[in-house]
């Protein structure tokens, strides 16, 4: 009986590193779908049980972006890589805000990819410390982590995975003083610049939710991190 390759998506639309990029992954054991452009990337995820993806940036007809917008409608979980040119730090910022879990700058080491590729894989498959079934009771706020809700007696309002589990995090240590590293090596895996920077869109989104009740706040500590005050 021989083990199921991981399965992982390549959105390239250069046609020499997706080659060699190809080549590399499945010398690594893993099954590789190809896709030249955003909309066939969209339709290899639909026709495929797909592990990870790894999309392209600038790409013809759709960008990697709005790819990996139409995958967080649908899947949540899966990791998404992006591979991109731009340098500019709102674009990678942009990446991650919308749901990609890293990215790596062209020209990029394949072992770094390779590495990258299955650091997330293994996350995927083991369970998660903030994965667990919790219902939170905040104030007026019921948080529901596996429905991915926050309900308020004013509206429910449904969050992505990565706003779930920061959220969580945060009740899971309400009123101390948590600093910003701890946060990114728990939520995220990582504690570099862009994911810190990264941190702060979700933060600013976390408040404006919780804003209808006023007996809980997200305070800065400037300089140190964060605390998740209820009272």
């Amino acid at each position: 009986m021989t083990d199921i390759k991981p399965k992982i998506l390549l959105a390239e639309d250069d046609e020499t590193l997706c080659f060699v990029t190809k080549d590399n992954l499945k010398r690594e054991g893993f099954e590789v779908i190809c896709a030249q452009n955003g909309e066939q990337a969209i339709q290899a995820y639909q026709q495929h049980a797909l592990d990870l993806c790894l999309l392209d940036v600038m790409m013809p007809l759709k960008d990697g972006f709005e790819v990996a917008k139409h995958i967080r409608k649908d899947n949540q979980d899966i990791p998404i890589i992006f591979l991109t040119a731009r340098s500019m730090t709102e674009d990678k910022i942009t990446g991650l805000t919308i749901g990609g879990d890293d990215y790596l700058t062209k020209p990029f080491s394949l072992q770094e990819l390779i590495l990258k590729i299955k650091i997330f894989l293994r996350r995927s498959k083991t369970h998660h410390p903030l994965d667990s079934d919790h219902i939170f009771k905040i104030s007026e706020f019921e948080f529901n982590f596996e429905g991915l809700t926050l309900s308020h007696p004013s509206a429910q309002r449904e969050l992505t995975l990565k706003e779930a589990e920061l959220l969580k995090y945060l009740c899971l240590n309400p009123n101390k003083v948590l600093s910003r590293s701890k946060i990114l090596s728990e939520v995220w895996g990582d504690d570099n610049y862009y994911v810190g920077r990264s941190l702060d869109v979700f933060i600013s989104r976390l408040r404006k939710y919780l804003k209808p009740d006023p007996q809980v706040k997200i305070v800065n500590l400037h300089g140190i991190g964060f605390k998740f005050v209820v009272k």
